[in-house]
């Protein structure tokens, strides 16, 4: 089996990401449906995003738009983070699984650090 990685999705921090948006959009069915434009919505946007920004950062071609990119997807996994807390605080989610998906974003969030840093040393060659 080969590592080359050859498009976006062959990419392990797209993969975790990937398994983030479905996890999303699992645990966002049970939301109330006065929800739907709210933070059901911000939610599953931002999730999506992360995986948008590395697929498109993935495209470009100069490796400073790649990392502008990869920052948006960063800053993506935080706001998942974040209206994971507030459903939860609004008992939309449990604990349980506003944790598990809480760690699964830092752990996206910490893969997108480690792409930041080897574009960033591409860059520097």
């Amino acid at each position: 089996m080969s590592n080359i990685i050859r498009n976006f999705y062959d990419l392990i921090v797209w993969k975790k990401g990937h398994e983030l948006v479905l996890g999303i959009y699992k645990i966002t069915e049970t939301f109330p449906e006065k929800e739907k434009d709210g933070v059901t919505s911000q939610i599953q946007r931002a999730s999506t995003s992360i995986t948008a920004n590395i697929a498109e950062g993935f495209a470009r071609f100069h490796f400073k738009d790649k990392v502008r990119f990869y920052y948006q997807a960063r800053g993506s996994a935080a706001e998942v983070q974040n209206f994971l807390l507030i459903a939860r605080d609004l008992k939309y989610i449990n604990n349980e699984d506003c944790k598990k998906l809480g760690e699964l974003a830092n752990e996206v969030a910490k893969l997108i650090n480690g792409l930041i840093k080897s574009t960033n040393n591409q860059l520097k060659n």
